[in-house]
C-alpha cells in the first residue's frame, strides 16, 4: 500500500452507512450523507434521523459532509419570492450540517447548456447577482458554521464558469465540486471539454469530487470501471493539485461502494 495514494471516501445514505461502517472507519475516509437533499426530510423530524447517523458514525474521525438540498430550484432564479424559498432550504441543509459536525454542503451549479450558447448575449453578471442574493444569507451561516459550500457541476459545459462564479462570491467557504459522471455526460452529449479538463479548470479551487461512471449518455452513477472514463487521465490530473479535494464515490448503488473502489486500486490510482 502507498501512502502517497489518495483515500477514497463514499455518499451513503442512513440505509448504506451500516454496511461499509468498518471500510469507513479502517482508514478513517471521508463521508457525505445523502438524506438531507429532501425537502421532506427536512421538514421532518431531520434530528431523529442525524441522532441514529451520529450513533452508526461512532468512532469515525474521517471528514463528514452532506450533499446540500437542490430537488426543485435553482440558486439562480429571477424570482425574489423563489430566491428566498431557496435561501430557506439551504439555511435548512446548513443547520442539519452543523448538527452532524459536517464541513462541506454542496449544492448545484446553475449553469445549463443554453447558457453556455446565450449568456454571453444576456447577462453573466445577472446570473452572478442572483446567486448573490440567494446565497448571502447561506454564506454567512456557513463561514459562521466552518463548513464550505462547494458548487457541484450539473450540465456546466464551461468548466470554468463555476469557477469564476465561487471566486465572484468572494468567501473562503465557496469552492467547487466535481462530479466525474456529469462531467463525462456533458463531453460526450453537448461537446464540453472532457473530464480531466474539468479538473484543471477547477485547479485548486477544487475542494471536492463526486467519483462516478457514465456511458456519456445519462447520469448512471455507475462504479468506476463500468463506464468509459478514462480515470487515469483524471486521477493525474487531481495528482497536479495542492487543494487534496475530498474523493467521494457517489454511486446510484451502493452496495458497489467497495467493488468501485476496488477498481481504482487496482489501477493504482486510489486506496
Amino acid at each position: 500500500m502507498s501512502e502517497s495514494l489518495p483515500v477514497l471516501g463514499a455518499a451513503l445514505s442512513i440505509k448504506s452507512i451500516p454496511a461499509h461502517r468498518d471500510w469507513l472507519l479502517e482508514r478513517q475516509r471521508d463521508l457525505e450523507i445523502q438524506d438531507f437533499s429532501r425537502a421532506e426530510v427536512l421538514d421532518g423530524d431531520w434530528r431523529a434521523i442525524a441522532c441514529d447517523i451520529k450513533a452508526m458514525l461512532d468512532g469515525h474521525t474521517g471528514r463528514r459532509g452532506i450533499h446540500g438540498p437542490f430537488w426543485g430550484f435553482k440558486i439562480d432564479s429571477h424570482d425574489p419570492l423563489i430566491r428566498r424559498a431557496v435561501t430557506k432550504r439551504l439555511l435548512q441543509g446548513l443547520e442539519v450540517a452543523e448538527f452532524l459536525g459536517a464541513t462541506h454542503m454542496v449544492i448545484h451549479s446553475p449553469y445549463t447548456t443554453w447558457d453556455y450558447n446565450n449568456l454571453d448575449s444576456e447577462s453573466r453578471e445577472g446570473l452572478i447577482e442572483r446567486v448573490r442574493a440567494t446565497l448571502g444569507d447561506v454564506i454567512a451561516r456557513a463561514e459562521q458554521a466552518g463548513c464550505e459550500i462547494v458548487i457541484e457541476n450539473i450540465e456546466d459545459k464551461d468548466p470554468k464558469d463555476r469557477v469564476q462564479l465561487a471566486k465572484a462570491l468572494g468567501s473562503a467557504k465557496v469552492r467547487v465540486s466535481l462530479d466525474t459522471g456529469h462531467a463525462n455526460y456533458a463531453h460526450h452529449s453537448t461537446g464540453a471539454p472532457p473530464v480531466d479538463h474539468y479538473v484543471d479548470a477547477a485547479g485548486d479551487m477544487l475542494a471536492h469530487v463526486h467519483l462516478q461512471d457514465t456511458d456519456g449518455y445519462g447520469d448512471r452513477h455507475w462504479a468506476p470501471g463500468e463506464g468509459n472514463i478514462p480515470w487515469p487521465a483524471v486521477f493525474r490530473a487531481l495528482g497536479r493539485l495542492t487543494s487534496k479535494p475530498r474523493l467521494i464515490l457517489e454511486l446510484r448503488n451502493h452496495d458497489y461502494v467497495r467493488a468501485g473502489a476496488a477498481h481504482l486500486k487496482a489501477l493504482g490510482l486510489a486506496e
